[in-house]
């Protein structure tokens, strides 16, 4: 018999679900978020149907929690009060396989429950028939490509390309083992991002794809992005420690099916040069495939729009800490933008160019060197500052900041750019100036 673990902070709530339940499961209960992980250490269950809203630890926080520990989807449907749709849209896309309001009808849960545990059994019968990368516990590169080749040709969702940013400097400053233990990490993230009906494969290193059935609309991708770089984040610094100045995040690259395509091969190729995009343009971030020009698709999308969905298309996504990255189109419209509005506002900037010097036998590649010393830029500088990389040069602008600050400026640099492993050898140089109106 199918074990089902119930968990609610209102007790009669709890023990009417428990009621109805118990005529086709064993069931087990908790009040709250804590009691349940003890609860599910100890029994095991087949899947967890919690409310959402708990007092200490809501649902969502709950099964983040599960996945991380047991590194494996764990199925969730969450139970809920509330009548936004927005609140049930977030509950479906942070991995939920389904989502009941209350108060629910008896026939209602108990064939939503059977569903749900229907579709775990599938996707565990695929599992065992699948090779499984060893240290994530995801579907490997071949079975990955082998079930969504087939996949691709009948179903209706999102396909993304998710790539972990500057993982390798995980792996350079802290060593393998640590790379490993954020790789798991990370797995578990998209695990927690993704329902279980949903296909998950790491293709190798620090790149992963995943299959979101009905997914076709921005901002549900929009959530998952921001989800996974919010969580790696919190991730990075309980594994590395509050100071990590390493800018882990996700960038994902996207494309919906059917309308992108139905053949796996093309549809990786378009999900993958949206991937390219976003590490382009900043990373920890996402993009939709189009065939269209960017500048003429945001032109069509903005069309009749709301004030709000203006603000959704022109908002930085995932804000992180420190400097914002910006290629150099961007950067320059910025740099225009603070040389008319100097003298309106009277506000210094200074504007600085710095390059990488080599001395030595390097033993770390340019490419490499130039990607430690990006991150070294955006953690040290403020939220206020802006990077950009054209060529083998870099230039900040450094905003409400005059003349005699800028030595203090490069004096952090220094300090931070001696803890990356490329600073044996590459020195940076800068040259600097006040901006004029």
């Amino acid at each position: 018999m199918k074990k089902i673990l119930i968990v609610d902070d209102m007790m009669v709530s709890l023990l009417m679900t428990e009621n109805i339940l118990a005529s086709q499961y064993s069931t087990v209960c908790a009040s709250s978020g804590k009691e349940a992980i003890e609860v599910y250490r100890k029994e095991h269950p087949d899947m967890v149907l919690s409310d959402l809203r708990m007092p200490g630890m809501s649902g969502y926080e709950l099964q983040l929690a599960l996945q991380s520990e047991y590194h494996d989807i764990i199925p969730f449907m969450f139970m809920t009060a509330d009548q936004d749709e927005e609140t049930e849209s977030k509950g479906l896309d942070n991995g939920a396989m389904d989502f009941i309001r209350k108060p629910f009808r008896p026939d209602v849960l108990l064939r939503r429950v059977s569903n749900i545990l229907q579709t775990v059994d599938r996707i565990q019968g695929l599992k065992k028939h699948a090779s499984i990368d060893s240290l994530t516990g995801l579907l490997n590169k071949s079975s990955s490509e082998e079930e969504l080749k087939s996949l691709c040709k009948n179903a209706t969702g999102a396909l993304l390309m998710i790539d972990l940013d500057s993982f390798k400097l995980v792996n350079d400053i802290h060593g393998h083992s640590m790379g490993d233990k954020v790789l798991v990490s990370f797995a578990d993230i998209i695990r927690a991002a993704v329902r279980p009906a949903d296909i998950i494969g790491r293709m190798g290193g620090d790149e992963f794809i995943a299959f979101c059935h009905g997914m076709l609309d921005e901002a549900g991708i929009a959530h998952k992005s921001e989800f996974i770089n919010k969580s790696l984040d919190a991730s990075a610094k309980k594994l590395m420690g509050e100071d990590t100045n390493i800018p882990l995040g996700a960038s994902i690259g996207c494309v919906f099916v059917p309308s992108g395509g139905t053949d796996f091969a093309d549809l990786y190729k378009k999900a993958d040069k949206a991937l390219y995009t976003v590490k382009q343009n900043g990373k920890h971030g996402y993009r939709i495939f189009t065939e269209e020009p960017p500048a003429k698709a945001t032109t069509e999308t903005t069309e009749g729009a709301s004030i709000s969905h203006i603000e959704m298309i022109l908002g930085e996504r995932n804000q992180g800490e420190g400097a914002l990255q910006l290629p150099f189109e961007g950067f320059r419209a910025v740099y225009r933008y603070l040389k008319r509005t100097l003298k309106i506002y009277g506000k210094p900037a200074c504007i600085l160019l710095l390059n990488l010097n080599r001395y030595g036998n390097p033993s770390v590649a340019p490419s490499e060197a130039e990607e430690q010393f990006i991150a070294t830029l955006r953690s040290t500088l403020r939220k206020s500052d802006i990077v950009t990389q054209n060529g083998s040069n870099f230039v900040v602008l450094l905003s409400c900041i005059g003349k005699d600050h800028v030595a203090n400026v490069s004096d952090r640099l220094q300090h931070n750019w001696e803890k990356m492993p490329a600073s044996a050898c590459y020195l940076f140089s800068y040259e600097w100036s006040v901006l004029e109106p």
